[in-house]
């Protein structure tokens, strides 16, 4: 077949270069990413039926065990795990009390104190953190001179202290932790903002005419909130530590309200006779915190601004 002729002084035109594909945001990049990485996966897998099983504690203790998390059997005391009842696959405790409903029942306690505490603290944080480091001034100074205050005072005595005093139960655990441990959050996030105020998409928002607040709401907190996410993963894995330790040392929540803490506190005290009521509480703190800190190494990766220039 003949060439198709070109008219004379006409430019041949030459093929159409293929569109550029736009550049993936921050969070899709960081899903994709997220999905390659099976361990991060399978922790977050294992921390959504804990969330689920907890929240079915009522439905699973009426209709799978028939068993109260305070219904007490004197004559199945230190039942040992055994498949032939629900209700003591994992055994019972001194008073006939199911573990395993217990364990269930416990796990709402724990769960919600670490993740209210969490929410608590990290607002808290964030907020101060970000009007902080973008203000600057006398606001900073009088922040910084808050945190110092607090940071000068131990930790694990001051939360001693304050848990004797109110004799705390979930809710009133949840505004102590959440309202005394916020500095370390504040700090990080004082220390983002930082290094985000002199970037040009703050300069162009205050050459726009943007107020402070917009410029920190719109512009700051966007670029600072998936970093808060992984330190949220991380706090509340420290926050259900803390509250397991206050509820074994007694100061935290009293029973009969169940939390793993508490529950470790009966066992160590019954070791002899029911060694198998250590093993439930302390495999479920200890696998809770594992999986938080492996989903919060996870998110850290994923959404490292390194890695997503590189890709």
């Amino acid at each position: 077949m003949a060439a198709e002729a070109i008219p004379l002084g006409a430019r041949p035109v030459a093929d159409a270069a293929p569109a550029r594909r736009p550049t993936a945001g921050i969070w899709t990049n960081a899903l994709a990413r997220l999905r390659r990485d099976r361990l991060t996966l399978v922790a977050a897998s294992i921390l959504l039926a804990m969330i689920l099983l907890a929240a079915a504690a009522d439905v699973l203790a009426n209709n799978l065990f028939q068993y109260g998390f305070t219904r007490q059997d004197l004559l199945n005391s230190y039942q040992k795990p055994t498949w032939s009842q629900p209700a003591f696959w994992l055994g019972s405790d001194d008073l006939g009390r199911s573990e395993i409903v217990r364990l269930l029942y416990g796990a709402r306690v724990s769960l919600s104190v670490g993740i209210g505490a969490a929410v608590i603290n990290l607002t808290i944080g964030l907020v101060l953190g970000l009007t902080a480091g973008f203000l600057r001034g006398w606001f900073d100074d009088l922040v910084q001179f808050v945190i110092s205050t607090l940071n000068s005072i131990p930790s694990i005595p001051l939360l001693l202290i304050v848990s004797v005093l109110f004799q705390p139960g979930p809710v009133t655990l949840v505004l102590i932790l959440g309202g005394l441990l916020w500095p370390n959050a504040s700090l990080f996030v004082r220390g983002q903002t930082l290094s985000l105020r002199e970037r040009e998409f703050v300069a162009a928002g205050r050459v726009a005419g943007a107020s402070n607040a917009r410029i920190i709401v719109r512009h700051l907190l966007p670029n600072v909130l998936p970093l808060v996410f992984v330190l949220t993963a991380i706090d509340v894995g420290t926050l259900i530590l803390i509250e397991s330790a206050l509820s074994f040392l007694g100061l935290g929540i009293s029973p009969p309200t169940p939390s793993w803490g508490n529950m470790l506190t009966r066992a160590a005290q019954d070791l002899s006779r029911g060694p198998w009521l250590v093993y439930a509480p302390g495999a479920a703190i200890f696998l809770t915190v594992l999986c938080l800190y492996l989903v919060g190494d996870g998110l850290r990766d994923a959404l490292d601004p390194r890695i997503t220039r590189s890709e």
